[in-house]
Order: structure tokens, then C-alpha cells, then sequence
């Protein structure tokens, strides 16, 4: 709870102060109703006085609650959108490689679950708020009526919680276990949508798959989320019946052991009685605290706390920067592979790169190449050794800066639907030029920098991959096995035309390719294995008009 309030406050200081201020308010004067009731019934004011203070109260209750409910609803809106941004913003700022190790499921669980679930939380604490004020108060009521019995039902209280808080625990247990199977259940669910082709072909294969793990994670889910309301709803029904057994208590144990006036034990009757409607509405809320304080827990195992400051990677734009050198030092990468169960040492690795230049990076799966390409990028941090960039090494504090550097296309891909964070004037007509290159003007469109569909072929869309790269316009390209889904054609193309292309521009190319029969139009040859540098070799300068590959370059420059 008090994490919950922290955030609240950090993004909405002022709505949240003033809903907690209408609230009390509103929970004051319907405590404040409670006693004018009572000095009524025991004529300690006169009733004239009595009646002014009862129009006021009444005049404040409805106002204060309706200015309470108005602040709740802004609040609900704005603690809802921040919590997403600061979420996202979370992990954009997270290392890559923790994110890949977390997986695309339990982040887009925090993101809708957990979000949720807090979300929740949030929208009910000037609710919790209003009705603890209210239990004060009867609870102060009770001491000015009799000290000793507002003293036996503390002690009762303190019972009755501890009593209740069993249980509580028995269903936070219940809801973590849910929280975990929401994971797994989100797993599935891309298993679903991603290999929909591959579950049509093969009925088996679709049935165990239902049956197996789909079905049998979303029933643990239902058992585990079923066992958790059921504590909860026990643990709120004898909540209740602890206040009847008060109010039995107040009523016919405390005036055989002491004497009592009506007038007294009608008082604590009527507060009791009062006092049992925030009780139980506390009570109820406490399931939904719960959740949110999983989901709490849930972000923190993440690495996603909402409550540390931003850390981490900055996410502010920069500018590409200019360069003449860029050196890898006894770089080195470890973790852990999963499948196999065993651990990948990636270096130490000693290179460096020079603008202007095609470099081939080759070697076998698993190798290490796309690892290096993302320790080459600041992607991954080394864990051994450093990068240094202009003579200077990179830091926390320049490796957003560095990155600017870079433009790649990975073998794994996203394309965006708009061509984000480019904005030149000639945005439109450059993309059309690109598309007409790429042959891909008679399927897409580019209008206010948006593609008018990305329904296409791998291989298409990897090529509109490689139009956003181009438009980036950046020092240094990475290509990860980019031609790997191109008809012999477009191979062509990207080799004999597109390399050659980018470093007359001067740029500097490392491409990942197993397409030997174009290495010797690089400058230089890296090969990797099992994660060790094998070899570097600088290829020489070879006559291209004599070579069969570059035989076809004008026809394939004029297609």
C-alpha cells in the first residue's frame, strides 16, 4: 500500500492530496453525522444547534464525496497512462540481453497484467482512504462514549486481524502461483498466433498442444485464481462475523460486567453497526491490494521497479556521430544457453573497423556472429575487455550516443508501420525511389511516411527493412544473413549493387553472410568459431569486371 501511494504521488501530487482531502472530508462529516445523532438521542446540545450542524454536515458529505469521485476519475486516467509509459520506458532503459533472457510473454504480461492489476489498486485508495477515516472516528466515538470498551474492541480488533491475515497469506500464495501460470498462459498464447500454419498442418501435433500445455496452463490459472477468491471470500465473510460477535459482546457481555446505561449501549450499538459498512468495504478491497502488490513484486523480479529512479540506458535522441576509428579490446560475452544447458563464451575478441570498408563476417551456427554484431552495436555491454570509439572508451554515459552510429537489419527483424524518427522533407519521394530500386513500388506506398501495408513475403518485408536502414542515412551498417530470404536476384542486387553503393557513399558495412561466392568483393574476412576469432583475413584487390558474379552488375543496376 504504501508503495501504491509512493506512486501516486510521484505523478499526481496535487489531484492525488486534494482526493484525499475531499475524501476525508466526506468520511469526517458522515462520522460527524453519526454524532449529532448521538447527541441528539442523549439531548446533550440543543436541538436548534443541533440542527445547523446537521444541515451543514449534510450539505459538505455529498459535495466533498462528489469533488473526491471527480478527482478519483482524473486520477484513474492519469495513473493509468503513467504507469504504462513509466513501464515501457522501464524497458527500453533494461539491458537487451536481460529482456531476452525475460522473454516476450512475461513482458507483455507486465504490461497488460500487472499494469492492470495496479491500475486497479490505484483507482481504490481515496476509497480506502475515505472509509478508514471513518473507522477512526467510530473508534474515537467509542473512547468518548467508554474508555474501557473502546479498549476491548481494540484488543477484539487486533484479534480479528491477526485472524484475518492467515488466510490473506494462504491467497497471496495462490495469486502468485496465478500471476506465474498468466506467464506461461501468455507464452502459449504466441505459440498460438505465430505457428497457426504449423498446427493446421498436423493434428497431433494441435491436440497435444491444446490439450497438453494450453489447456492444461489456463485450468491451472482458473484452479489457482479459483483457490485465491475463495480464501479471500472466507477471509471477508469471517471478518464479518467477527463484527457481529463484537456487537454480541458490547450488547450482553459488557453490561453483565459492568453496568451500562441504554443510553450508552445504544451508542455503541449504532457506532458498531455504523462502523461495519467501511469495514467490510476495506475488507473487500483488500483482494485487490493483493493483486496489485503481486504485480508490485512481479515488476521488481523483472528488474522493472517502479520505484527506482530511471536508470540504466538513456533513452533521449542523438545524433549520429562522426568517426575514424572504432576498436574492440579483449572484448568478451558469456551466458547461459537454455536448451543445451550450458554456457557460451564469446571471445576475447580484437578488432577494428575503418570507415569506408565491406567486412564479411562468417562462420557456423552458433557461432557467435550475431552476438558480435551486438556487442559491436552497444546492444550487449562486454562483460570483459571494452569498445573504444575515437580513441575513447564507451561508457554507461556514451553508449546511446554510440549507437547512433549504427543502422541494421537483424535476421530477426521488427518492421514498424511508419518510418519513425525520420523526417526529412523529401521523406516520401526518397522511399518511392528506394521502393522502385527494391522492386516493391507496385506493392507499397509510402504516404506521410507511413507504408500503405506490410502484409508481404519475408523477403519483402526484409527489404523494406533495408529501405528504412537506407533512409537512416547512418556511418555504419550491419546486415544479419539479409539476403538469406532473397531469390537469386535480389542476392544479386544487394551485393553487386547495394554494398558497392554504400561504401562509395563511405560508409562501413559488416555484413553476416554464408554467401561465399561474393566474399571477394569485401575488404576484409572475419571468422568466427565456437565464439573464439579464428581468423581475419584482408582480402586483396581483385579485378570486379573479370569476375563471373559481377558478370551481370549492369543488368541487375538497370532492372
Amino acid at each position: 500500500m504504501i508503495k501504491l501511494i509512493s506512486f501516486l504521488l510521484r505523478h499526481s501530487k496535487g489531484l492525488v492530496v486534494g482526493a484525499l482531502l475531499a475524501g476525508i472530508a466526506a468520511g469526517a462529516s458522515s462520522m460527524g453525522l453519526l454524532a449529532v445523532i448521538g447527541a441528539r438521542i442523549n439531548n446533550h446540545m440543543p436541538p436548534s444547534t443541533l440542527l445547523l450542524v446537521f444541515v451543514g454536515l449534510c450539505l459538505i458529505y455529498p459535495v466533498s464525496k462528489a469533488a473526491s469521485e471527480l478527482l478519483l476519475a482524473t486520477i484513474s486516467q492519469s495513473a493509468f497512462y503513467n504507469l504504462r509509459m513509466q513501464l515501457s520506458q522501464r524497458i527500453l532503459a533494461a539491458p537487451l540481453r536481460q529482456l531476452e533472457e525475460l522473454g516476450s510473454p512475461r513482458l507483455y504480461a507486465a504490461l497488460t497484467d500487472d499494469v492492470n492489476s495496479i491500475t486497479n489498486a490505484l483507482l481504490l485508495m481515496p476509497t480506502v482512504c475515505i472509509n478508514m477515516v471513518i473507522v477512526i472516528g467510530c473508534f474515537i466515538y467509542l473512547g468518548w462514549l467508554s474508555l474501557p470498551v473502546l479498549l476491548m474492541s481494540l484488543g477484539f480488533m487486533v484479534v480479528g486481524v491477526f485472524s484475518y491475515r492467515l488466510p490473506m497469506r494462504l491467497g497471496n500464495r495462490y495469486l502468485r502461483s496465478a500471476r506465474q501460470q498468466a506467464d506461461k498462459l501468455y507464452a502459449h498464447f504466441r505459440s498460438l498466433t505465430q505457428g497457426t500454419k504449423e498446427l493446421k498442418l498436423h493434428a497431433p501435433r494441435r491436440d497435444d498442444f491444446m490439450s497438453g500445455q494450453l489447456d492444461m496452463t489456463a485450468r491451472a490459472l482458473r484452479a489457482d485464481a479459483l483457490r485465491a477468491q475463495t480464501v479471500f471470500t472466507a477471509a471477508a465473510t469471517w471478518g464479518q462475523v467477527l463484527f457481529y460477535v463484537m456487537l454480541g459482546l458490547l450488547l450482553f457481555a459488557v453490561p453483565a460486567i459492568r453496568q451500562v446505561s441504554n443510553v450508552a449501549l445504544t451508542g455503541f450499538a449504532l457506532t458498531i453497526l455504523y462502523m461495519m459498512t467501511p469495514l467490510t468495504a476495506i475488507i473487500t478491497l483488500m483482494p485487490i491490494l493483493s493483486r496489485a502488490r503481486v504485480s508490485l513484486n512481479k515488476l521488481e523480479e523483472l528488474g522493472l521497479s517502479l520505484s527506482q529512479k530511471q536508470g540504466g540506458e538513456a533513452s533521449t535522441a542523438a545524433d549520429a556521430p562522426t568517426w575514424q576509428s572504432l576498436e574492440l579490446v579483449d572484448v568478451t560475452h558469456v551466458y547461459h544457453r537454455e536448451k543445451e544447458n550450458s554456457t557460451f563464451t564469446l571471445g576475447p575478441i580484437n578488432l577494428s573497423f575503418r570507415p569506408g570498408e565491406v567486412v564479411f563476417l562468417i562462420g557456423g551456427n552458433g557461432s557467435g556472429k550475431t552476438t558480435l554484431a551486438k556487442l559491436i552495436t552497444g546492444l550487449y555491454h562486454p562483460e570483459g575487455g571494452y569498445i573504444r570509439f575515437n580513441g575513447e572508451r564507451v561508457t554507461d554515459e556514451t553508449r546511446e550516443q554510440y549507437r547512433q552510429l549504427f543502422s541494421v537489419v537483424f535476421y530477426d527483424f521488427h518492421l514498424f508501420e511508419n518510418l519513425l524518427g525520420l523526417s526529412h522533407t523529401r521523406l516520401d519521394a526518397q522511399a518511392e525511389e528506394y521502393l522502385i530500386q527494391l522492386q516493391l513500388n507496385h506493392k507499397v506506398e509510402v504516404k506521410d511516411g507511413r507504408f500503405s501495408t506490410l502484409e508481404l513475403s519475408q523477403g519483402q518485408r526484409k527489404r523494406l527493412a533495408l529501405l528504412t536502414a537506407y533512409l537512416e542515412d547512418r556511418p555504419f551498417y550491419v546486415f544479419d544473413e539479409w539476403a538469406a530470404d532473397q531469390d537469386p536476384l535480389f542476392k544479386e542486387i544487394f551485393y553487386l549493387q547495394i554494398l558497392p553503393e554504400l561504401k562509395a557513399r563511405g560508409k562501413t558495412v559488416l555484413a553476416i553472410s554464408h554467401d561465399d561466392r561474393y566474399y571477394n568483393l569485401g575488404d576484409r574476412l572475419i571468422k568466427l568459431e565456437n565464439g573464439q576469432l579464428e581468423s581475419v583475413t584482408q582480402l586483396d584487390e581483385l579485378t570486379h569486371d573479370t569476375s563471373p558474379a559481377l558478370a551481370s552488375a549492369g543488368n541487375v543496376a538497370n532492372v
